[in-house]
């Protein structure tokens, strides 16, 4: 009887701090679109939630495209003209970074859509920052772009 009196004590004092857990036990996607908010925690809600997201295969979409209540990171750059010219011209944007002026950079700055009057700030700030931009030599245009929205943007 002891035991049992315990288990439904310890139940009673753990379920408010269990159901305040269920937006981040699921995550987004369609599931938690369709089955729950972030009010009700139960388990019944979190297992719809998991296995409709499991299912449909929903949450890298809606990661992706910010969707099914998901959000998008900050930084991510959404632009594939500026990734692709950045992947092509990778050594020529570093070359023109270090240099805090060049065709490259200035390019690489239109894409970004940096204001005309703000571009030597936006130049000076990376080439004071090359080497937090370019740490090993071998970052993608990707991290790049990231490391560049975080220091200038």
């Amino acid at each position: 009887m002891k035991k049992l009196l315990f288990v439904v004590l310890l139940l009673a004092v753990a379920a408010p701090a269990l159901a305040g857990q269920a937006a981040t036990n699921t995550g987004c996607g369609l599931g938690t679109v369709l089955w729950g908010t972030e009010a009700d925690g139960s388990v019944i809600s979190q297992s719809l939630q998991a296995t409709t997201n499991g299912t449909f295969g929903n949450q890298t979409f809606g990661i992706t495209s910010g969707t099914s209540g998901c959000a998008q990171p900050d930084n991510l750059i959404k632009n594939d003209r500026l990734l692709a010219f950045t992947a092509d011209n990778l050594d020529l944007l570093a070359r023109d970074i270090a240099a805090g002026r060049g065709e490259t950079l200035d390019t690489v700055a239109e894409l970004l859509e940096v204001p005309k009057a703000e571009r030597p700030a936006f130049n000076s700030a990376l080439q004071g920052n090359f080497d937090k931009i370019f740490v090993t030599g071998t970052e993608t245009a990707g991290v790049v772009l990231d490391r560049i929205a975080v220091i200038a943007l």
